[in-house]
């Protein structure tokens, strides 16, 4: 059995293993703390998924209001571990957050996906999601 739910804030590092994880141990632990540390003090939430007191789904949500939408959430770091994967725990994940972020009178829910993530490109499809646009960096 699952169970979906927002993170308490001060409990935030419970969920670096799983993003150090997803970002295959490109972004040190300490790097992640540091910028966890700082994104709770933002217009952000961290939902996960627990099972057997341990989590093994986490995303980030952005709340905003932006110019072409209104007031939007964007998913962030989506991962779920690889051995949770194909139950239909995804799906699930995504529409507790749809339901969540609507009971907070916010109208959409938008995503980046590395473009060659073929198989999250089917799943979020598969999701009611489009593509928009494409994502641009500069780093700095």
């Amino acid at each position: 059995m699952f169970d979906f739910q927002i993170l308490d804030p001060k409990h935030i590092n419970k969920v670096i293993p799983l993003v150090y994880e997803l970002n295959e141990g490109k972004i040190g632990v300490e790097i992640l703390e540091q910028r966890f540390s700082e994104m709770i003090n933002q217009n952000y939430e961290c939902a996960v998924v627990w099972t057997n007191k341990t989590i093994v789904g986490v995303t980030g949500l952005w709340f905003c209001t932006r110019h072409y939408i209104g007031k939007s959430v964007e998913m962030d770091h989506v991962y779920i571990l690889p051995e949770y994967r194909g139950q239909g725990l995804g799906e699930q994940f995504v529409y507790w957050i749809k339901d969540y972020v609507k009971s907070k009178g916010f109208k959409s829910l938008e995503l980046n996906t590395y473009v060659n993530n073929y198989a999250s490109h089917k799943f979020y499809y598969n999701q009611g999601f489009e593509i928009l646009g494409y994502h641009f960096l500069s780093k700095l």
